[in-house]
Parts: C-alpha cells; sequence; structure tokens
C-alpha cells in the first residue's frame, strides 16, 4: 500500500504530460494529482521539456496559455533524448516515492518512459503502477509493439480504464491489472444555463445544438457526423452541430462533406483549440454530445459530457458502450452514419432531453477520482 510518510518530500510522483503542455492528458494527470492532494499524500508531477518534436505534432501548438494550476510540476523529460531519462530516472530513484504513475497512451513514448521506471525502481521503494490509455494505439506505425513491451516490461502492474484496453493488455502481459472506468472530468467549471453559454459563443439562442468536441482525428468519425447531418430527417429538425476542436488531420475532406451536401448553415466550425477556460461553455450551450468514433478504447470526452449531464451519442467501438448505458444517458449506435441519423432524431423528435439528464446526473456518481485511487492500491497489493 502506498503510505503517507514524515520522513521524505514526495509520496507519489506522477510522470507524463503536464502544464504548460496542453490537452486531456495534462488535465487527466492534473485532476489526479489533486485527488491524492486531498487524501493527504504529497504529490509531485514530472512533465516533458519535449513531448513531441514539432515534425511529428499536428496541431498548431504543444502549449497551454491558461494559468498553471497549483501543483508541483517540474519539466525535465525529453521524449527523444536518452541523456534526460537516465537522469529522471536516478532523480525519481533517490526521491523515494512510494509510488510511480505513469500515463501511457502511444508506443512512440514507450523508450523514455520505460527507461525512467526501470532506473526508478531499483531504489527497491518506488512502486511503478502505469495507467493505460491505449497499448495498441489507433494508428499503428511500425514498431509499435516492440516499444510497448520495453515499456510494460518496466512496470509493476497497470489500470486499464475500459475492458478492451484491458484485453488489448493480456496479450501482452499477465502482469497484476484492473479496470476501472475514467473518471469524470470535473474540472472544467460548473454548468451554466444554455442561454448564457450560447450567448457569450456568440451562437443564436433559439436553436437547439449538438457537440462534437475535441481533436479532429480520422479515427473519431466526424466525417459519419457530417453525413449524419445531412440525412433529411436530421436537416428537418432544428438542430446545428458545433465541430469544436483543432484539426489533427487534413480538413479538406470534412469541408468537402459539408459543401457537397449544403449543410453550411447547419454546423459550426470552430476548430481551433479550445482552452480549458472555454470548455464549459460549449459543453452547457448543447443539447446532445454525439462522439461518432470509428474505433475507440475509452473517451475522456465522455467524462466530460457526465459531469456537465449531457446526454450522448457513441457508437459501438472499443469501451464506449461500457460507460453510455443505451437508452438511459445516451444511445449506443453502429459506425453508420443513417444509424446516428437515427438516435439524433430519437432524441429531439421525441423530447428525450430532461429524462436523459436526470439519469446523467445519477450515473456520474459512478466515476470518481478516489475509485481510481483505490484501484491504483490493489495493484500495489497485488506486487507485494
Amino acid at each position: 500500500m502506498v503510505l503517507k510518510t514524515d520522513n521524505q518530500n514526495v509520496d507519489v510522483v506522477i510522470l507524463g504530460t503536464a502544464h504548460p503542455l496542453r490537452g486531456g492528458l495534462a488535465n487527466y494527470n492534473h485532476r489526479l494529482a489533486e485527488e491524492y492532494l486531498a487524501q493527504g499524500y504529497k504529490v509531485k508531477l514530472i512533465s516533458f521539456s519535449l513531448q513531441y518534436p514539432n515534425f511529428l505534432f499536428p496541431g498548431k501548438s504543444q502549449f497551454s496559455d491558461e494559468p498553471s494550476p497549483k501543483l508541483d510540476i517540474e519539466t525535465r523529460l525529453s521524449s527523444i533524448n536518452p541523456f534526460t531519462w537516465i537522469s529522471v530516472g536516478n532523480y525519481i530513484k533517490k526521491l523515494k516515492p512510494q509510488l510511480l504513475i505513469i500515463k501511457f497512451w502511444i508506443p512512440f513514448m514507450g523508450p523514455a518512459l520505460g527507461t525512467v521506471a526501470r532506473i526508478a525502481r531499483k531504489n527497491k521503494v518506488t512502486k511503478v503502477v502505469s495507467i493505460i490509455d491505449n497499448i495498441i494505439p489507433h494508428e499503428h506505425r511500425i514498431g509499435d509493439r516492440l516499444l510497448a513491451n520495453y515499456f510494460i516490461g518496466a512496470v509493476h502492474g497497470f489500470v486499464t480504464m475500459s475492458d478492451s484496453v484491458l484485453k488489448d493488455l493480456r496479450t501482452f502481459t499477465s502482469k497484476p491489472a484492473l479496470m476501472t472506468p475514467h473518471p469524470i472530468y470535473d474540472n472544467f467549471g460548473a454548468k451554466i444555463p444554455k442561454t448564457d453559454a450560447l450567448k457569450q459563443l456568440g451562437l443564436a439562442t433559439s436553436t437547439k445544438y449538438m457537440l462534437f468536441f475535441g481533436f479532429i482525428r480520422d479515427y473519431k468519425g466526424l466525417d459519419l457526423l457530417l453525413q449524419a447531418m445531412a440525412d433529411v430527417r436530421v436537416k428537418n429538425l432544428d438542430v446545428k452541430l458545433i465541430v469544436a476542436g483543432e484539426f489533427y488531420t487534413d480538413s479538406k475532406p470534412y469541408f468537402d462533406i459539408i459543401s457537397s451536401n449544403k449543410i453550411e448553415s447547419q454546423v459550426v466550425m470552430a476548430t481551433d483549440f479550445i482552452p480549458d477556460s472555454k470548455v464549459g461553455l460549449y459543453f452547457s450551450a448543447c443539447d446532445l454530445v454525439v462522439q461518432p468514433y470509428k474505433d475507440a478504447t475509452q473517451s475522456g470526452v465522455t467524462q466530460v459530457a457526465y459531469s456537465f449531464e449531457k446526454p450522448m451519442v457513441v457508437t459501438n467501438v472499443g469501451g464506449l458502450s461500457e460507460i453510455v448505458p443505451h437508452g438511459k444517458t445516451g444511445y449506443v449506435v453502429d459506425v453508420d452514419p443513417e444509424k446516428i441519423a437515427d438516435a439524433i432524431v430519437d432524441f429531439f423528435e421525441n423530447h428525450k432531453e430532461s429524462e436523459m439528464v436526470a439519469n446523467c446526473a445519477i450515473e456520474k456518481q459512478k466515476y470518481s477520482w478516489s475509485i481510481l485511487t483505490e484501484k491504483i492500491e490493489n495493484i500495489v497489493s497485488f506486487t507485494n
């Protein structure tokens, strides 16, 4: 078990993305650190001085302009500089935390994170637990499995956030592993009235809105949702789609779908990076969140939607169906534009919002951060 002690500076080290780097990975690590702090642990985050070389990064910037959270964050690790892997590993080894938590999401990071973990655990005190987003990436590259195996070999145990990722992990290792769903993202402020949010976003308050949120990658299926928007039944609804997130892929095919189907008036393209301070506006403004993914494990977007008590349409891929009970807090549909359109039409024509919002308020209680830390403790106990 992780023990709070008086004779050391740090109980828990979280190694991974943190401010000033931006995005869901950083938000996750910040929120996990806050949970441990609330429980009385001494926590340090160690982040990347270089996360991705610029030529590998698909977005406009890796950095946030938002204020730094009130956390102990050190920027030390370069994903491509082995000298930093060794120095960070030795630094953590000397700190002797009871627990080193590493968020793993892409095999490219395997050499850096795996080397740090191998060195850090040599103090015979530190247990290494990895929270696995994906062990098999959505976008495959040569050498993925080799790099992932190198990382896995350095870790004592694992937590996954969906059964599908746990199943994938079991093709690599039999080490201790548990599944617990992605905790709720409750760090984007409180829900505000829709009309207030819409006014702040400069959108008409007389219209209903759906939301596609997050970095736009091909596997996330925005093309399917745009095709669903072209369905005549959806066109006849007084509903618009807000696309809120930066393109991490070629934008032209998506604008071509909008143009060829003449749905420009139905779609609001807010395709710059959405800072944390505005996330709550977009979720407060919408009536329905749509995640038309072609491939998935779990999604932080789902847990932001729960935080703001917003019903969802998700496709039946990966672990999404594990989180959204069909007909209760939303819809689980096939990866098909017509089926996505069916769900949209049912939601708006049959006035399902109030019922599903009430169900979201109940369902979200399952996804606390304390449950995650309990699962991590369980993994640590299995490794003793």
